[in-house]
């Protein structure tokens, strides 16, 4: 008890960063109030079609969130992720994970066609996600945060950052660390993110080898409880079955809650990267730990971190575009 009060008083001391701002090296600022002037309805006119989409799909809150995080860890929070390929430009589309799983592309077109019906050329593409991704939470029961923005949107995208960058469902805890600690965000920030495997689903193409083959000893995860595993054969098949779909949180799939959590320590969580944080070190345990046993400690920490990956390396001042159409740079 003793350590876990202490490591909370010592995580504590260590997000007393301010959340409002963010500073790169060109200068650039990104503020919540940026586009109070320029476009007084952008908020609320995100708010409204992330709402119908939800509503319509209780699945695509999860995707938005995900589209955020797959965004930022490529080349920074800069819409890369919404670029089509076309003769000189390959898309982070068909990255190994955004391929055939990556979603929500039509969700964002749709609030770009509102905005620049409102304010045209005004609202960025990158900051249009970083919104929806914010609003989808809170839809779905999670918490809220102020976005800072201002970002502007690449004329570029990055395939091999794809598919470098992001974690992966089966990469070691060393790994994934490695991955979130590169673009500046810290083991706090790791566990809590992760937190947001409370909604969606994935596929049984990314978690097979933990129900057959972990170690490539055909043998599935001793991690893994048998019971639950033994669940999940019976539609993840040894072989077929790829894009078969399974609650991440299948105690409160559709509830933005602490429940992920709580799955960890029963030793069920879907993918290897969810349980690793349960079972490969001791700090990211303890605080599995702590935001299993308190909701809003997970939710203060959760709208903290998600503030602090949406301030990687943004486009401002004259950098980068506005794009008019988020699948394409502007001719």
């Amino acid at each position: 008890m003793a350590k876990s009060i202490y490591l909370f008083l010592a995580l504590t001391l260590l997000d007393f960063a301010p959340l409002c701002f963010s500073h790169n090296s060109y200068g650039g600022y990104l503020y919540p109030q940026f586009y109070d002037r320029s476009c007084p309805r952008a908020q609320e006119i995100v708010r409204s079609v992330v709402a119908k989409s939800v509503a319509k799909e209780a699945r695509m809150a999860a995707s938005l969130v995900r589209l955020h995080f797959h965004d930022c860890f490529v080349k920074g929070c800069d819409a890369s992720i919404l670029l089509d390929s076309t003769g000189s430009l390959v898309s982070e589309k068909r990255s190994n994970p955004n391929r055939n799983s990556a979603r929500g592309f039509e969700v964002i077109d749709e609030i770009k066609s509102a905005l620049e019906k409102e304010c045209p050329q005004t609202v960025s593409c990158a900051d249009i996600m970083a919104l929806a991704a914010r609003d989808s939470t809170v839809l779905v029961g999670g918490p809220s945060w102020v976005v800072p923005l201002g970002r502007r949107d690449s004329k570029g995208a990055s395939l091999s950052g794809s598919n470098n960058n992001i974690p992966a469902p089966n990469n070691t805890f060393q790994t994934i660390l490695t991955k979130f600690k590169l673009q500046g965000l810290d083991i706090v920030d790791l566990v809590a993110l992760s937190g947001s495997h409370t909604i969606g689903n994935s596929r049984c193409a990314s978690f097979r080898q933990r129900l057959y083959n972990q170690s490539g000893n055909s043998q599935p995860d001793f991690t893994l409880d048998q019971s639950y595993a033994a669940q999940l054969r019976a539609r993840c098949p040894r072989s077929g079955g790829d894009q078969n779909l399974f609650f991440l949180d299948f105690v409160s799939p559709t509830k933005f809650d602490n429940s992920y959590f709580k799955n960890l320590l029963s030793f069920k969580g879907l993918l290897s990267s969810d349980q690793v944080l349960v079972t490969k070190n001791q700090a990211s345990l303890e605080l599995v730990k702590m935001y299993a046993e308190s909701n809003e400690l997970f939710f203060e920490q959760f709208a903290k971190s998600m503030v602090k990956m949406g301030n990687i390396s943004p486009l401002t001042g004259s950098r980068g575009e506005i794009r008019k159409n988020c699948r394409r740079i502007n001719a």
